[in-house]
């Protein structure tokens, strides 16, 4: 009777803990496949900076190929939720692993830096094109009032890696160099890019049949509260598409810490994260998503200004916090863009967002490798500065009633 009452309590406490995090079978699938390949590109992905500074790269032609990295996040989202909303989320995840794979392996053995910009090209394909579909699969799989705790889960476990992989990374480059360090990376990751195409095959959804409806359309089915949001998203990620490739350049070239202090730092970005996903997520839910994205938006434009200032150490470990505290209302802003989607449309209405999203901040880190030849400073004063307009727009524009 005692060991029948324990396995219930088991069942019933496993059940509760589903219930809680909205831990519906596909998406606990895709989750765990974002978790794996997240892992094996953390060891490496942080430091590809340096690794173009040691392929011979400039500090302009690295900023520009962080250009890159968001012209191709831009181009591919559209597509990639078109095929998701025509081929279907399995296959759709199983394509997109698969180019992804082959810029691992050009990565691997590229040993000049234009090289890296044609790996970068499959290399998105995982990144942009499979986004709309994992979107899309948490709008199939829960209902509306669940949706902030699911992208919960599968933030956690995108950014939980990045804890730990970094930190790995880190140390294999100071042990091995640079080139080395990121070979034996980039090996790791195409060793679980192989488990997690096993794991794919496992999801099972099913969807509405696409309707003919064109981009166009697509777009003329926006909410305005959703335009609205798209606009100040557009602006934050400005301001955060200036830095971001050029971080760890200021913390190692210009404050003067090590790549595995700068691994540590980003950790500890990803850990704050973490603990306030599950909170926040929740609360969305219950509350509102409004508050949550604006305090997201004030830590974009926060972080860029405390790296700067940061004196020492310990003023850059909280500089990183912010950047951390970055996610508490990401979760709430994606189950927003997620709510105004089309059932049948799904998949590509998220490509759409996300497609005029990154096209317009394109320019954003070529400006900002341009501004580093004023100062290194300069890039990360003005991306603050307009963080704070994004903000302030968001606040101005999107009201409550359609936030909630």
């Amino acid at each position: 009777m005692n060991i029948a009452n324990l396995v219930t309590r088991r069942v019933k406490w496993r059940a509760k803990l589903v219930d809680y995090l909205s831990l519906e079978r596909n998406i606990a699938i895709a989750s765990a496949s974002v978790f794996l390949i997240g892992f094996g590109e953390e060891l490496w992905r942080k430091f590809l900076p340096k690794y173009l500074e040691a392929l011979g790269a400039s500090t302009p032609a690295i900023g520009l190929f962080g250009t890159a990295e968001d012209l191709l996040d831009a181009i591919y989202q559209y597509p990639g939720g078109w095929i998701a909303d025509h081929l279907g989320r399995q296959r759709a995840f199983l394509i997109f692993l698969a180019i992804t794979s082959a810029g691992y392996i050009v990565y691997l053995f590229s040993r000049s830096w234009p090289l890296l910009f044609l790996a970068l090209a499959l290399l998105m394909a995982w990144q942009s094109m499979a986004s709309p579909a994992v979107f899309a699969l948490i709008g199939d799989s829960l209902p509306r009032e669940r949706r902030a705790m699911g992208f919960t889960l599968q933030s956690i476990l995108r950014r939980l890696p990045i804890v730990i992989a970094p930190i790995i990374g880190g140390a294999l480059i100071v042990s091995l160099g640079i080139i080395k360090g990121i070979h034996i990376g980039l090996m790791v990751t195409l060793i679980l890019a192989a488990i997690t195409g096993a794991l794919m095959l496992r999801i099972n959804v099913a969807i509405k049949p696409p309707d003919r409806t064109n981009m166009l359309g697509v777009w003329r089915s926006f909410h305005s509260a959703l335009k609205q949001l798209l606009i100040s998203d557009i602006i934050i990620r400005t301001c955060e598409g200036m830095t971001g490739i050029l971080t760890i350049l200021y913390v190692t070239n210009v404050q003067g810490w090590s790549v595995a202090r700068y691994g540590t730092l980003v950790a500890i970005q990803m850990i704050t994260s973490i603990l306030v996903y599950l909170p926040a997520g929740k609360i969305a839910d219950r509350i509102g998503r409004k508050p949550f994205v604006i305090a997201t938006f004030a830590s974009f434009a926060l972080f860029p200004v405390a790296v700067i200032f940061a004196s020492n150490f310990a003023l850059l470990i909280v500089a990183f916090v912010i950047g951390g505290l970055r996610e508490i209302g990401e979760p709430a802003r994606k189950a927003m863009i997620v709510d105004f989607a089309k059932d049948n449309a799904r998949a590509r209405s998220v490509g759409l967002y996300y497609l005029v999203r990154s096209l317009s901040i394109t320019p954003a880190a070529a400006i900002g490798g341009l501004l580093w030849k004023i100062t290194p400073q300069a890039p990360f004063i003005i991306a603050g500065i307009i963080g704070i307009v994004g903000t302030i727009v968001f606040a101005a524009t999107v009201e409550e009633k359609y936030a909630g």
